[in-house]
Formats: C-alpha cells, structure tokens, sequence
C-alpha cells in the first residue's frame, strides 16, 4: 500500500534511511518535513512495515525528487515504479518538470527514470564527493 508518511512512521523511515547513508538523519529532519507543505515523502508499507519511500519537493511548476530507497530485500521487484507511478499521477495539474541527481553508477535507477521518460540534462561533477551525478529531468505533458 502506497500512502503519505504520518509521524507514527518517521522511526521507520530513519531506519530505512540509514541503510543507504549514515547522513540520511542528519541531513533529513522528518518531524519538520511533516510541517513542511512544500517536501512530501510517499511511503510503501507492506504488512505494517515500511519497506519503501519516496522523498520529493513539489512548487508550483516542478517536483524534485530528493531520495527513493527501497528495503534491500525488495529491490527489483518494482516497488521504486509503483511510487514513481503514484507521485506522478496525484501531481497537481500545475507542475510542468520533474528532475533528480542519481550517482552516474547507478545504473538500475537511471534505468528506472529512464523508463519513466527522464532524459539526462548535464553532469554535477563531485556532487557526491567521491562521484559525479547526472541532471535527470522529465517534461510534464498534459
């Protein structure tokens, strides 16, 4: 099940977080992002646990995503497209652009964002410290 995170889940989503960074908890306060109108992140829950979540600021015109971490156990089994799908759909009429950073090696995701129409707008040099990212976006057509 796909839903908007509650405060009851930050817990969850700290742990998930951590598995990918240990920064995640330092660089995300979820109780201010709960406040926040503008930072959203979409939770997939199986069974009462939180096994995915997708991180995105939403403006006016554009939604960056910020982080989409799936469980190591439920990789590859199309969970990330589930929330992408989901975000895209329930966007408001308004937003015109999507864009992202990913590292450059990984490919399983710009493969995902590729699938999702993302295109590949120019190269961050060192934007991960030890690596470069690329500039996904993707126009909105409606």
């Amino acid at each position: 099940m796909i839903r908007p995170f509650a405060l009851a889940d930050i817990s969850q989503i700290y742990e998930l977080g951590s598995y990918f960074g240990d920064n995640f908890a330092k660089t995300n306060n979820l109780e201010e992002i709960y406040q926040d109108k503008y930072t959203k992140i979409l939770v997939y829950e199986d069974n009462g646990q939180i096994i995915a979540f997708l991180m995105y600021t939403e403006l006016l015109e554009s939604i960056d995503i910020i982080d989409i971490i799936v469980a190591k156990d439920y990789q590859r089994k199309k969970i990330a497209s589930c929330l992408l799908d989901y975000m895209i759909s329930g966007m408001p009429d308004t937003v015109k652009l999507i864009t992202l950073e990913v590292r450059v090696s990984n490919l399983p995701a710009i493969n995902l964002y590729q699938k999702f129409g993302f295109k590949v707008y120019s190269v961050r040099k060192k934007y991960y410290k030890d690596e470069d990212a690329y500039l996904m976006g993707r126009k909105v057509e409606k």
